[in-house]
């Protein structure tokens, strides 16, 4: 299934067992392409080799730390993949945490992670930035 065979389907078709089965090799598409990412930067991390020179000890470290901040978002990011993968298969995929609506094939298609409606998130980014404020 393509994603204009996804949107052209009828809306009493949400969830259905093609579109979980579109959305779980989807998820599992990009597990594969972000392990590999994971696996690739681990390697180059490994491989960097110690330097005696005060100058390039500073940037080398620069670089492993921002290497290591990288590393961190995309394990955030493959830990919301297997969270995904684990709604998928409870059958509770697609649907907005908060509001139990359905969260949308849009939303879902452009962030797969996504576990909260359009109108739920906005919400709770606004009580984000109402926190940060003070």
């Amino acid at each position: 299934m393509t994603e204009q065979d996804l949107l052209a389907q009828s809306p009493a078709d949400y969830m259905s067992e093609p579109q979980q089965t579109f959305f779980r090799q989807l998820l599992l598409a990009q597990r594969a392409d972000l392990q590999a990412r994971i696996d690739a930067e681990f390697m180059v991390l490994r491989e960097q080799e110690p330097n005696s020179d005060p100058a390039d000890v500073g940037s080398a470290e620069e670089q492993r730390q921002w290497q290591l901040r990288l590393l961190e978002r995309e394990k955030k990011l493959l830990d919301k993949i297997d969270e995904a993968l684990e709604l998928l298969a409870r059958g509770e995929y697609g649907w907005c945490r908060e509001t139990g609506e359905p969260i949308g094939l849009k939303r879902l298609l452009l962030r797969p992670t996504a576990t909260l409606c359009i109108e739920a998130k906005e919400r709770e980014e606004l009580r984000e930035r109402h926190q940060r404020a003070i």
